[in-house]
């Protein structure tokens, strides 16, 4: 999927090493996973698929696309979501979001589920602008989220 800032793929071995180098800023670190710790997870789990932004790493989003098992079985669930420290706030994270959203829904969802862990500059309030509702879930001590698709 392509837009004029933002382009998705899938990771590759050539490209394994600049993914990693992707930081959150400091203050952030408490609300997301390194990309090295999400890939590790990915690894053990090959319903999780990993991505990143064009021809140059910027951010990476990580998807559990309708697992076998467990307490999303059939369902699709955004593990990760993150821009680079040095890209924040140009629209990135948003544009994202919107290709991901906009691949789970052709795949036939009717929802995406993602979750966060709360605390001071938690991203609840990005979520709640794309239109993430609260499922009054907890999943791990993070808050699991709803973004509901219209009917076609």
């Amino acid at each position: 999927m392509r837009s004029p800032s933002v382009h998705l793929r899938e990771i590759t071995d050539d490209d394994r090493d600049a993914v990693r180098a992707l930081r959150v800023r400091r203050d952030q670190k408490q609300f997301v996973a390194s990309v090295s710790h999400s890939l590790k997870e990915a690894a053990k789990k090959p319903e999780a698929n990993p991505w990143y932004r064009g021809d140059e790493p910027v951010g990476f989003v990580m998807l559990s696309w309708k697992p076998p098992a467990g307490p999303y079985k059939g369902r699709h669930f955004l593990w990760r979501l993150l821009v680079d420290k040095r890209y924040q706030g140009r629209g990135i994270g948003r544009e994202a979001l919107t290709q991901v959203a906009t691949l789970v829904r052709a795949d036939g969802a009717t929802e995406l589920l993602t979750s966060y862990e709360p605390g001071d500059g938690e991203p609840w309030p990005f979520y709640q602008k794309f239109g993430f509702e609260p499922t009054g879930e907890i999943d791990d001590g993070e808050i699991v989220l709803r973004l509901t698709f219209p009917a076609r």
